[in-house]
């Protein structure tokens, strides 16, 4: 089985970003300057998704706008000389020709597993990659999710992306609990969310992984695993227990966060002072701040 599709869950009311994600998905908040979204669809691209389907909310749907071609608006580029403008423009449309994308609707506020669930017959008897936007990889080498794609060619199983945390952030995720099978490659034995005290170790659930069909035929023998409010690390964590093989693997890379404002704005300045054009100027405004 080749990876091919992913699902992009952003059905989410991100009230942590209220007031600003009254007017817009959280997934096309700036990070420098592309958008949250543009930097996952590019990790999905140059790992070799070419069809991307997004889990959206009733009438959400500026996500998907981003990612069709303005024509008018190229004209007007072209005809302006904005040669800088209209390569950024088509460096998005180079994605946009390549990846089919397409959309639909989760039917209420519920959790990521019910949101995966509702694209079922988008995934048919294939693997698929699962991208929160909430979470970046920045990766100068290989892509994030092309790191879990090599696992998953070798085992053919629902696989994690993982990341190592100090104990007391541990808390605020789900944490696995593994058997090592090589260096930064394991097998997941349970699943843990956001652990007050004695976490199974110190390996973080991150937003990217790869599911198998029988991950949807498992949730659609419960009820309650699609239409309650949990996780889908709840479902593969249950799977574990059970003797399912789900493995997981530490992904190389920086993890930045953009869960909540402050982190939005950690990454945010994170990339900006690494970016190659503004990088230098940041650093020097920095600096010279006097507040």
């Amino acid at each position: 089985m080749k990876v091919k599709k992913a699902i992009f869950p952003i059905a989410g009311l991100a009230t942590r970003f209220l007031p600003l994600s009254k007017v817009i998905s959280k997934e096309l908040l700036p990070l420098v300057d592309k958008p949250l979204v543009n930097y996952t669809v590019d990790e999905a691209y140059h790992s070799g998704i070419n069809e991307i389907q997004f889990i959206v909310r009733k009438n959400q749907k500026d996500v998907m706008s981003y990612f069709k071609r303005d024509d008018d608006l190229e004209k007007t580029l072209i005809e302006r000389n904005k040669k800088e403008e209209i390569e950024l423009l088509r460096r998005l449309e180079d994605m946009i020709n390549e990846i089919k994308f397409s959309s639909v609707i989760q039917k209420g506020p519920k959790g990521d597993a019910n949101a995966i669930y509702e694209a079922k017959d988008f995934i048919g008897n294939d693997p698929v990659g699962i991208f929160f936007c909430d979470d970046i990889i920045y990766s100068k080498e290989e892509p994030g999710l092309a790191q879990l794609i090599e696992v998953f060619n070798t085992c053919q199983r629902p696989v994690l992306g993982l990341k190592r945390l100090p104990e007391d952030k541990l808390s605020s995720y789900g944490v696995v609990d593994v058997e090592k099978i090589a260096n930064g490659f394991y097998k997941i034995k349970g699943v843990t969310q956001k652990p007050k005290s004695n976490p199974p170790s110190d390996l973080a659930v991150v937003g990217r992984m790869i599911l198998t069909p029988d991950v949807f035929e498992y949730m659609e023998k419960d009820k309650n695993l699609r239409e309650k409010d949990i996780s889908i690390t709840e479902v593969l964590g249950k799977m574990a227990l059970e003797g399912k093989a789900i493995y997981g693997y530490e992904l190389k890379g920086e993890w930045l966060e953009c869960g909540n404002k402050l982190l939005w704005f950690k990454s945010f300045l994170t990339l900006a002072l690494d970016h190659p054009q503004f990088g230098p100027q940041v650093r020097d405004f920095i600096k010279n701040i006097k507040l």
